[in-house]
């Protein structure tokens, strides 16, 4: 049971508790999300992606210092891959920071894939509500960093860091990949790694070809997280863009689209339940695939045939 008043105080087991039960899917989640609601949306939720070995892990412990330096409470979300067989995050980004692991200004969880293809546990957007309301001023979402796939952040962060280091391509497979687009800050980590100035040239001829700036060309920001340079810059541009989107308009419009398609994917998960529902209760289903294996009908018209029998409910 969730003690929504202790909660809303600070209290970090039911804080605790509260993702828990959101990403077990326990049934009285949605009462919970309802009633944390209005007291969410005060939150900068900064988010760190990029390929993997990029160093995001140290960054986002990097970040979190920059944060408590200034008595900022801090989220953190460190999404990993999913053990196939517990169905936990394998990787535990707990360990990897200790140092904040005492510090009862920063609230860290991980949360494992579950099969999402975008790296983006499919809970993560409800815990962000959760860690809101929770009091956080400021939540980092680490992410798995699996390329294109990471476009998924986009829909979930107010700033989005992608992080590169230089050499090995890394760059040039990224640029392919299209995970540049959803960039608000680059980030080149392992700056010190040598070749940082071909991936700063790289990056800014990628910029001059891009329309999507809508006023907010992204910066680029070098980084050695091990030697704490680069970090006191890399902070004030994110509470640049956070005064930019603030004062463009930006963030209203983000957050509309960010509700519009938070509604539809509920609206569709809804539809889609009933619809098995349905088809397990009337048995239609295995009749149609045995009609289709027969070559007595095709597909579309079996899609079609269900499509008019559940809206007819």
């Amino acid at each position: 049971m969730i003690d929504i008043d202790k909660l809303l105080a600070g209290d970090r087991r039911m804080a605790a508790r509260a993702i828990s039960m959101i990403e077990d899917e326990d049934e009285d989640r949605q009462k919970l999300l309802s009633e944390l609601f209005p007291h969410t949306g005060n939150v900068l939720t900064i988010g760190i992606t990029g390929s993997p070995g990029a160093g995001k892990s140290s960054l986002t412990d990097a970040l979190t210092r920059q944060a408590r330096q200034q008595d900022l409470k801090v989220g953190i979300i460190a999404v990993d891959p999913t053990s196939p067989i517990s169905g936990g995050a394998l990787l535990g980004d707990r360990i990897r920071m200790q140092e904040h692991a005492l510090d009862r200004g920063v609230f860290i969880r991980s949360m494992g894939t579950r099969g999402c293809l975008g790296g983006l546990a499919r809970a993560t957007k409800d815990a962000v509500k959760v860690l809101d309301a929770f009091g956080c001023n400021i939540i980092l979402i680490e992410t798995v960093g699996v390329g294109q796939s990471e476009l998924d952040i986009m829909h979930y962060a107010d700033t989005t860091l992608v992080v590169l280091t230089p050499g090995a391509g890394d760059h040039v497979q990224t640029i392919k990949a299209g995970i540049m687009e959803i960039a608000n800050i680059f980030v080149i980590n392992k700056a010190d790694l040598g070749n940082t100035g071909k991936m700063i040239t790289d990056i800014e001829q990628m910029l001059d070809m891009s329309s999507r700036h809508n006023g907010w060309r992204p910066p680029i920001i070098k980084t050695v997280t091990t030697e704490e340079k680069g970090l006191p810059e890399l902070w004030n541009m994110i509470l640049t863009h956070k005064e930019y989107n603030e004062t463009s308009g930006a963030q209203k419009e983000n957050e509309r689209k960010r509700v519009q398609q938070e509604v539809q994917e509920l609206l569709e998960e809804k539809i889609q339940n009933q619809l098995k529902l349905k088809l397990s209760s009337t048995g239609n289903m295995g009749k149609l695939v045995e009609s289709i294996v027969e070559r007595n009908m095709d597909p579309y018209a079996a899609a079609n045939k269900l499509l008019k029998e559940f809206l007819s409910i």
